[in-house]
């Protein structure tokens, strides 16, 4: 991998982030790369300037923070196939993160220019408002006037926009053009296998592997115990009307950040994004499931078990 251009970006209100910023930034000025280091979060967006600048797109984003700093930062490179190494510097989970600690890995910016580490492609969503049911469905370019795609590489959902005056919504759901259901409640997830285990998980969604081309659509705290998560295959093209008073808007959220108003009469097209998210592991043989036994605690839980059967065949 070249490293002649390379973005250090971290997370907006973590001094420990900025730290190891620094240190990175000089790490990789001494190899002979151009560092540019920016600050990322929520009121600050550093990536349509960094994108607009002359040099244009890094050979490689280096992202200090949580998973919200890492979502942030795939959102605007995936377009421009950047790969992103993260690690958890002042996040939280860290699903999408390598630890920290490996960040004073002896050797670590040579494993990289000696191509030692694997490359994971992660599925995206897009999502657009449309005027009509029949433009709904229609294909759309990447740059549409008033028509902005939103992209997300966990998930997209939709929810009351004034909550205080109306916290449920009735949404209709089509899929390929079919009307599937109607779910009222607190809102509707669509989801990639990355973002099953963010959002969906918390609202009962199922959790996917990341290999897999999958969308996961998961209703809010519905009113009908009918109304239940499904998978639905990558191709699938969906669209989400609001029904109801007009007064009830809804609002599109892109991996927690905000996205769009639907206005009345509007719908919400999502699919899957043409590009994907290129992730940077370190580990060259990385495993989906050790990943899951350590941030939710699985491997914890059976050792606990084991050891819980233990003592009581001795006691017997």
């Amino acid at each position: 991998m070249l490293l002649d251009r390379v973005w250090v970006i971290y997370r907006a209100d973590s001094q420990a982030a900025k730290r190891e910023a620094s240190r990175c930034a000089k790490e990789l000025q001494s190899l002979g790369s151009k560092v540019c280091t920016a600050v990322s979060g929520f009121s600050e967006n550093p990536f349509p300037r960094l994108l607009d600048s002359e040099d244009g797109p890094p050979d490689l984003a280096i992202v200090l923070g949580g998973d919200g700093t890492v979502l942030g930062a795939a959102r605007h490179l995936a377009l421009h196939d950047v790969p992103i190494l993260s690690f958890n510097v002042g996040g939280h989970l860290g699903f999408l993160t390598h630890e920290r600690r490996l960040l004073k890995e002896d050797h670590l910016w040579q494993r990289l220019i000696s191509d030692q580490f694997a490359m994971e492609r992660r599925m995206m969503l897009q999502a657009q408002v449309k005027e009509s049911k029949k433009t709904a469905l229609a294909s759309s370019q990447d740059t549409d006037g008033a028509h902005t795609l939103h992209w997300a590489l966990n998930d997209l959902y939709i929810r009351p926009h004034q909550e205080d005056i109306s916290p449920t919504c009735t949404l209709e759901l089509e899929i390929d053009g079919e009307v599937v259901d109607q779910v009222k409640g607190d809102g509707l997830i669509v989801s990639t296998p990355t973002g099953s285990t963010g959002y969906s998980m918390a609202a009962g969604g199922p959790i996917l592997h990341p290999a897999i081309d999958a969308i996961i659509i998961s209703p809010i705290c519905p009113m009908s115990l009918s109304s239940r998560p499904v998978v639905v295959p990558a191709r699938s093209q969906l669209a989400i009307w609001p029904l109801g008073d007009k007064s009830r808007r809804v609002k599109l959220w892109k991996d927690g950040a905000s996205g769009a108003l639907l206005e009345p009469g509007q719908c919400c097209a999502i699919q899957r994004a043409r590009h994907h998210a290129l992730m940077l592991v370190l580990d060259q043989s990385p495993s989906c499931y050790r990943a899951l036994s350590s941030k939710l605690h699985w491997t914890a839980s059976l050792v606990s078990s084991q050891s819980e059967f233990a003592k009581e065949s001795d006691g017997a």
